[in-house]
């Protein structure tokens, strides 16, 4: 039974795991979109490839100047209509800086590294974002628009590699974080059907679950000294770190007997991924130059500010735990000369005067300043990832873990990996060659081989919102509600799975049978809810979220009218299956938590 008067929500057609064209199979080709805080990419391969070869995996070069790479910087341009993509990557940033230099930018919408937005707060497709000069556009735009230049560029690319390839052969695959809630999952699945993709074609894949898949398929000739094959043997467990720019993600792995993985461990992590590390080093900047001084020399000067940050982040990939001596950084004329405008003296004399001078030097436009400095940047993120890996290894469910697999661009960083290997020593640690792809490839090999994972854990406690006989003993009066089936206690939370649960995949984890309590009810309706306690009666209990709601539609009149529900938790989103009855029809869908 469930309450007759709640909220309607539509229903996404198509679901992972329903039919071949939801899975990847029967499709061409399949593609992935690795969109990141930091920088974003795409690789795809053709399925007769991925048969003989699961890494022939094909993916863009990105060019930035002189700098050239697999992934491009997650920065879009977009025109001042606020509807129409101009460019996305390295030629977004170039293109906005020479808006600025004729000064016209400020009518054009520009926007990085808003992924983060998606991390911890409320967001439905009604959420805005600024951009750089302070301007909102709806959320949905900016990544819709995102994710179709992607796209566009890879059905142009793939083309040319296969004649006779359309958009309809091929399977995508997006990834996110696994640390992510359910509606920021069902967020980027919209934002993908906005800008193209129809959910039938599309499989949402977990960032350490794909990385994981990866380096699982590395074969001992291409392996080397990292002692990747000998820690995906049978039995083996093993935490996966994926250190991202924006995100660390966490989860532990299990190889079973059919080489497939299970998860001992829901995913955890937190925002300590490698923007924290920028972060510190501009305040540090901002407190050298002035906070005012810096936010204009960005302002008015991209081009520079986009210089500056790249040769932090060369010097950032270089720096390990026992470097020695000096780092210099190239500081541009056009922040000097806004500092100097602004304090009314010398960059130099402002680094002389700061609480730095004995550690830092300026020598016409370098900027040297002692490794120590140059590692505190590090501190605040390292010593998260740190603390938090202790406290996952100390669970009795990561017993018998003795490796780190070291994924994603951050852990591409000497200092980053020093660190765990010192503070970890008894584990081994493993960073694969190009760590930073693992991802994007991996989901690659996830969209041709759904299956491949097994058993998940559940990170919510998750309960649908019922009605249930009132009993005056041990129901509260507020919650009586008069219907035609008699007195109901109302917004009762009926318990669906539980936290830390595990959940196996393509098996329902609930099946419940619901009825009609109106006379003239058309639609069972669901309403699903999330929390993070242990003892909870009512969904009004403190710390329950409403994240969406399930509508059946029920045929003909009166009370009683019955319908078998089925949840499935197991796979990367919340599925249901609906089963009425009086007529046989059974629906099979992502739930839309938007």
């Amino acid at each position: 039974m469930v309450t007759a008067l709640e909220r309607k929500i539509k229903i996404l057609n198509g679901v992972e795991g329903v039919s071949e064209k939801a899975t990847g199979v029967g499709h061409l080709a399949v593609a992935a979109i690795d969109f990141g805080t930091t920088y974003s990419g795409y690789a795809f391969s053709f399925k007769s490839q991925f048969e003989t070869d699961p890494l022939n995996i094909a993916a863009k070069t990105w060019a930035g100047g002189q700098l050239q790479s697999l992934k491009g910087p997650t920065c879009v341009l977009i025109k001042p209509d606020g509807k129409t993509l101009e460019t996305f990557g390295f030629d977004a940033e170039t293109r906005y800086s020479q808006l600025i230099e004729i000064g016209q930018h400020t009518k054009w919408y520009y926007f990085q590294r808003f992924k983060m937005l998606l991390w911890e707060k409320a967001i439905n497709k009604n959420s805005m974002l600024a951009d750089e000069t302070g301007k909102m556009l709806p959320a949905l735009t900016v990544f819709s628009l995102s994710i179709s230049y992607m796209k566009k560029d890879m059905e142009s690319m793939s083309t040319k590699q296969l004649c006779g390839i359309g958009p309809d052969d091929i399977h995508w695959v997006i990834t996110v974080p696994a640390i992510w809630d359910d509606s920021a999952k069902n967020f980027m699945r919209l934002a993908t059907k906005k800008a193209g993709i129809s959910s039938e074609k599309l499989t949402i894949a977990l960032e350490p679950e794909a990385a994981s898949i990866y380096c699982r398929h590395i074969p001992v000739e291409l392996d080397g000294t990292s002692g990747i094959a000998s820690s995906f043997r049978f039995g083996k467990k093993y935490l996966v770190l994926d250190a991202g720019g924006g995100t660390i993600d966490t989860t532990v792995h299990e190889v079973c007997f059919d080489g497939k993985l299970k998860e001992l461990y829901k995913a955890t992590g937190g925002a300590w991924g490698g923007t924290m590390v920028d972060k510190e080093f501009w305040d540090f900047i901002a407190e050298l130059t002035g906070k005012d001084s810096l936010h204009r020399f960005k302002k008015d000067n991209m081009e520079d500010y986009l210089d500056l940050l790249r040769d932090f982040e060369i010097k950032k990939r270089k720096t390990d735990s026992n470097s020695q001596g000096l780092v210099t950084i190239k500081l541009p004329l056009t922040l000097m000369d806004i500092v100097e405008e602004n304090e009314g003296r010398k960059m130099k004399q402002v680094v002389q005067s700061s609480r730095y001078a004995k550690m830092v030097t300026l020598s016409g436009d370098k900027l040297r300043m002692e490794f120590n400095i140059f590692r505190s940047f590090f501190k605040q993120s390292v010593d998260n990832i740190v603390l938090h890996v202790k406290h996952l290894l100390s669970e009795p469910e990561t017993n018998g873990v003795d490796a780190i697999l070291m994924v994603g661009g951050y852990s591409e960083s000497p200092l980053l990996t020093e660190t765990i290997q010192k503070e970890f020593p008894r584990m081994k640690v493993i960073v694969p060659k190009d760590s930073g792809l693992a991802v994007m490839n991996g989901a690659v090999i996830f969209g041709h081989s759904p299956n491949l994972i097994k058993e998940r854990v559940s990170k919510y406690t998750y309960g649908i919102d019922i009605s249930e006989i009132f009993d005056r003993k041990i129901h509260p009066s507020e919650k009586l509600e008069k219907t035609d089936l008699g007195d109901m206690c109302r917004d009762v939370f009926d318990l669906v799975v539980k936290s830390d649960q595990k959940l196996k995949v393509g098996e329902p984890q609930f099946e419940g049978r619901y009825s009609s309590v109106a006379v003239n009810q058309s639609v069972v309706a669901l309403n699903l809810y999330t929390t993070t306690n242990k003892d909870v009666k009512f969904v009004t209990d403190i710390g329950c979220k409403n994240i969406g709601c399930i509508d059946v539609p029920i045929s003909g009149k009166g009370t009683g009218r019955y319908v078998k529900v089925r949840l499935y938790f197991g796979g990367t989103e919340i599925l249901f299956e609906c089963e009425e009855e009086s007529t046989g029809i059974v629906t099979r869908n992502v739930v839309d938590l938007m």
